[in-house]
């Protein structure tokens, strides 16, 4: 006789379709495979709604929140908001932070970085500086393999960063990326100052880091260092020499003449500063540059600014993770192990970060790979919101809770009489809680480099009377730096007043996105009438602004409630294709009605 080993299976164990929520909280953004695991289906079944929406997208493929909602929504779960900041942001920046005790801290080399206006000598000097310090005491030749060097004085070591000027400068420092301790601001006795010299120096004073002016070619006969003196007082650069605080030296690349009291003056400034860094923990620092080599695949130079740095270390960069499998020193010997202020070029990253991008290593390479996707999910969630910088619009709202006490502004003109005309007017509306401050003026249009300050120092271009560049227009719309342009010195004056004081109302004009003209009528008990459209051209969307025509007279002007391509919501609707609409506090449709669908677009 034979027993029954176990209770006859129903047809519903075994393969159960997995029971999905009655509500999920969606993020600003996820792939179609996130979400399908939130809804609790497949990426198959996900990919097919998206593409009854007229969303095509791979299961790894990113999708926004409003996407995302109408495929939950249709597959009969509830969609709610994720807290994106709760889900991502605080573990994301708590990676960054590095809190050493006092009694950890040992005294480490300064970092210097040698900016100037082109042609006035800046790589000759660093040149100079490492021939005559780095080969002292050393075989053959010296080969510069990285984009960093350290030189000795008076046993103690200087780390100096080649940089291609300070446009590299600020761009790290647009990053987060503290770098330079000291800036060298290298100016031609024969030339003078020049504006990428002031520049150079508005530049260091926004990263407010301590400035030392190297007056460069003392050699040739027609040098003048007094001249370059005097010039550098008009831009409130005041050398110790005439009373100021700014230490000068001159110096000849050439002859060699003054490098000596260059680095004794680096020293000193540094000894001030008391730059310390703690040397037994894991190691973080910002890349300094990368490249892809064709033999050794994705290459990078780091500076360390605390901790030590190892060989087999896993390390996150931005949003690139990898392992150390070879570490060199800026002679291109292979090193085991560095310290704070060396730079160092690495092998092991899976792909290239970019200049300025932080590293810091951390227990395994699993742990590396979840804190970058952390990151980019976090960007992405970052990416649907608008950019915090400040513009206009928000100051006022910026003041009264307190988060500004300074608008800082750039201003760009025809001339520079216009330039310092607006800046002192500007000045003068500084109030008790906000302060204007003008950093930088300059003649000519408004540059990739203008909106690169900006961005760092979370302020705002004045245009007076002059053009942008079409690059820097775009780098300024994909930071979020915003750029007003003028002609007349009071309207810009009265804009800026104005939103100090929260009155400013900017001005908007509507921009045509698409028409839709109405072919049939039906009837909802719910809805009232849906327009049954064909659109005649651009494209038409759910939530836009529209406008109701009949013949020539507009009739209604309201908001598209609804979007359906046949029995399916949709988002989006292209020329050609026919659709359902339904409109907010209006239905009276009649056949032949042209519906116009618009958005508003700031012009001042």
């Amino acid at each position: 006789m034979t027993t029954q080993s176990s209770a006859p299976r129903t047809r519903s164990e075994g393969k159960s379709a997995p029971r999905r929520p009655r509500t999920v909280a969606i993020p600003q953004a996820l792939t179609v495979r996130e979400l399908a695991d939130l809804i609790g289906t497949t990426p198959i079944e996900v990919i097919k709604r998206l593409m009854t929406n007229g969303v095509m997208a791979a299961q790894n493929q990113s999708i926004d929140y409003d996407t995302a909602a109408i495929v939950a929504s249709d597959m009969g779960v509830e969609p709610t908001e994720a807290e994106a900041a709760k889900a991502t942001e605080p573990e994301a920046e708590e990676e960054e932070v590095f809190d050493d005790p006092p009694e950890s801290l040992v005294s480490r080399p300064a970092v210097v970085t040698v900016l100037g206006h082109v042609d006035h000598g800046k790589t000759s000097l660093l040149d100079a500086i490492r021939t005559s310090r780095v080969a002292a005491g050393e075989a053959g030749g010296i080969t510069q393999h990285i984009g960093a060097y350290q030189v000795s004085r008076d046993e103690k070591l200087i780390t100096f960063i080649d940089t291609p000027g300070h446009a590299a400068f600020t761009a790290m420092r647009a990053r987060g990326a503290q770098v330079t301790d000291v800036a060298i601001v290298v100016v031609a006795a024969d030339d003078g100052v020049m504006p990428q010299t002031i520049e150079a120096i508005n530049h260091v004073r926004a990263a407010d880091v301590p400035m030392i002016i190297a007056i460069n070619k003392v050699d040739l006969p027609q040098a003048n260092p007094d001249r370059v003196k005097t010039q550098l007082t008009e831009h409130n650069v005041i050398v110790e020499e005439y009373g100021g605080d700014v230490v000068c030296v001159p110096v000849s690349a050439q002859t060699h003449e003054g490098l000596e009291d260059l680095l004794e003056s680096v020293n000193l400034v540094a000894e001030i500063q008391e730059l310390k860094a703690n040397p037994n923990r894991e190691a973080n620092g910002v890349v300094i540059e990368a490249e892809l080599s064709p033999t050794r695949g994705s290459t990078a130079t780091f500076l360390i600014q605390g901790g030590t740095l190892r060989h087999g270390d896993a390390i996150v960069v931005g949003e690139i993770s990898g392992k150390i499998k070879a570490m060199f020193d800026y002679q291109g010997n292979r090193i085991k192990e560095a310290g704070p202020s060396t730079p160092v070029e690495l092998i092991g990253l899976e792909s290239v970060p970019v200049a300025g991008d932080r590293f810091r290593v951390v227990k395994d390479e699993k742990t590396a790979r979840q804190i970058v996707e952390r990151r980019k999910r976090a960007r992405e969630d970052q990416e649907q919101k608008d950019h915090a910088h400040v513009n206009l619009d928000t100051l006022f709202n910026e003041i009264s809770r307190g988060n500004l006490k300074e608008l800082i502004v750039i201003i760009k003109a025809d001339v520079q009489g216009s330039a310092e005309a607006l800046r002192s007017s500007l000045e003068q509306l500084s109030t008790s809680e906000v302060r204007v401050k003008v950093i930088h003026t300059a003649t000519g249009p408004v540059s990739d480099s203008d909106v690169m300050l900006a961005e760092a120092s979370n302020g705002i271009i004045i245009a007076f009377n002059t053009r942008i560049d079409p690059s820097a227009k775009k780098q300024a719309e994909t930071v979020g730096v915003e750029i007003r342009t003028y002609n007349i010195i009071y309207q810009a004056l009265e804009a800026v007043e104005q939103a100090m004081q929260g009155m400013y109302e900017p001005v908007y004009e509507p921009r045509v996105d698409g028409h839709a003209e109405v072919r049939q009528l039906f009837k909802s008990s719910r809805l009232g009438n849906i327009a049954g459209c064909q659109v005649l051209d651009g494209s038409v969307r759910r939530g836009s602004l529209v406008r109701v025509l009949r013949g020539n007279e507009e009739i209604a002007k309201t908001k598209c409630d609804g979007l359906k391509r046949f029995q399916d919501d949709v988002r989006e609707v292209q020329t050609g294709y026919e659709c359902g609409i339904t409109l907010s506090d209006f239905d009276k449709f009649e056949l032949g009605d042209v519906i116009e669908f618009y958005h508003q677009e700031r012009v001042n």
